[in-house]
């Protein structure tokens, strides 16, 4: 893969990396990333991705933009205004860096849509605002032998875990799945929507960096990772801390008597 003169100036900096130089910007170039959401934390995400001179970016959001998202939405702006967040998304992209080809996907995420999309990436970075869809993309990630980013926004905190559920550690016991971290979802109405309890809009800009260096992290191979760890922001005090977790032989994807084989689960009942 041949970069041109004004590509080499661009990622120059990446270049000079030992750790990444021109086999790791080639990596970049030729991988294609899944970001599901425009929003908090996938609009840092995906500048940052476009940046990094990742070549080709799927972006799936089915919201439109709204003056209250400009707060923490910083791939968006004032003239977006009532536009599709996909739409406004790749032409932001676009102006960032025309070397990145960019699909955007205004659709919302479902048990009959998903595992196709994903099978077609090399990474998914998962920005999304609610549980069900969490769920839904980390077992499509499993089922589709995936590597996974995962965050998600508080009021003044944020979690990000990377989850590569398809691959063993050096001593061959399977990685975690999102299950083994969280074996099911919180119960309805629990955790309040950032529509009623707010959000810090620079702590979206953090996690979504953040998720987005997992992602370069995952195409070129550097450093250890958020593979078994969930890395836990919390803004308010600065705190950084990292919980380690482990795989779940009951975990019902991976675990030793798997009940989920299919996104059957998440189809809607009736």
């Amino acid at each position: 893969m041949v970069f041109s003169a004004e590509e080499i100036e661009r990622y120059a900096r990446h270049i000079v990396l030992r750790d990444v130089g021109g086999p790791g910007q080639q990596r970049l170039k030729g991988a294609t990333v899944l970001v599901v959401g425009a929003g908090g934390l996938g609009a840092p995400a995906l500048l940052y991705l476009a940046a990094a001179g990742v070549g080709h970016l799927v972006v799936v959001d089915d919201d439109t933009v709204s003056l209250s998202n400009l707060q923490r939405q910083v791939i968006h702006r004032t003239d977006d205004i009532g536009r599709a967040k996909t739409d406004s998304a790749r032409d932001a992209i676009s102006a960032l860096n025309p070397h990145v080809s960019v699909d955007a996907i205004p659709v919302r995420l479902d048990a009959r849509n998903t595992l196709g999309l994903i099978e077609t990436v090399d990474v998914v970075v998962d920005g999304s605002d609610n549980f069900a869809t969490r769920y839904l993309i980390s077992d499509a990630c499993v089922l589709a032998r995936k590597p996974l980013v995962t965050a998600a926004l508080g009021t003044f905190d944020a979690t990000i875990t990377t989850i590569r559920a398809h691959e063993r550690r050096p001593d061959g016991v399977p990685n975690p799945t999102y299950r083994c971290l969280f074996p099911e979802p919180p119960p309805p109405g629990l955790v309040p929507a950032c529509a009623e309890a707010g959000v810090l809009g620079a702590v979206a800009g953090l996690a979504g960096s953040i998720a987005a260096l997992e992602a370069i992290r995952a195409i070129v191979g550097f450093g250890e990772g958020l593979v078994g760890r969930l890395l836990m922001i919390d803004a308010a005090d600065m705190r950084f801390e990292t919980l380690t977790y482990a795989w779940d032989p009951d975990n019902p994807l991976t675990g030793e008597t798997p009940t989920i084989t299919d996104l059957s689960a998440h189809m809607p009942a009736g």
